[in-house]
């Protein structure tokens, strides 16, 4: 009762291709395909660029100077 059979679905197609015109139909499904291509673009270049560096890696950025500072503090508690 609630579902519709292919040959609904072909019906209302022609029926909207009727009322839209075929032009603007297809204009309007190359509007949500360069969507769909976008948005996959931009959450493969999130992925990329964001990344927290882990433990290791800030452990190795750190500041020998800052490092020989800390150490100097340590040392005179």
């Amino acid at each position: 009762m609630g579902s519709f059979s292919l040959v609904h679905w072909l019906i209302l197609g022609v029926i909207l291709v009727l009322v839209l015109g075929g032009g603007r139909f297809s204009n309007m499904m190359g509007d949500v395909a360069k969507g769909i291509k976008q948005f996959k673009k931009g959450m493969a270049e999130e992925d990329e660029v964001v990344r927290e560096p882990s433990r290791i890696d800030t452990k190795k950025a750190a500041d020998p100077v800052v490092e020989v500072e800390a150490q100097k503090v340590r040392e005179d508690r």
